[in-house]
């Protein structure tokens, strides 16, 4: 995921994360000096959808402005037919258990 917040920042003159601490308490969020530095220089693992909002409302954007979903790596999808060994190709393989030494049986 990329998260452009910095750059939607710059855009509308706010440069420093604490510009962002004002139109988010006039929105009704209250985030420390920790939190609002933190969610603006690393992307957040989750959001609450009250901040999405007022990140949206405060620099005149979209969700999809701030995140960008970005796939470093894609899965093939097997083709069609080719499913793989299905249950009935696997077969048990046998195990053998051996006692500790000196255990009589």
């Amino acid at each position: 995921m990329l998260w452009h917040l910095r750059q939607l920042m710059a855009a509308k003159g706010m440069f420093q994360t604490t510009d962002l601490m004002e139109p988010l308490h006039e929105r009704g969020i209250e985030l420390s000096r920790q939190m609002v530095h933190r969610i603006v220089t690393k992307p957040p693992q989750r959001i609450n959808t009250d901040l999405l909002a007022a990140l949206c409302d405060i620099l005149d954007c979209t969700p999809s402005d701030l995140l960008e979903l970005h796939v470093d790596q894609q899965r093939q999808a097997p083709a069609v037919g080719d499913h793989g060994p299905g249950i009935g190709d696997i077969r048990p393989i046998r195990a053998r258990v051996r006692r500790p030494d000196g255990i009589d049986e």
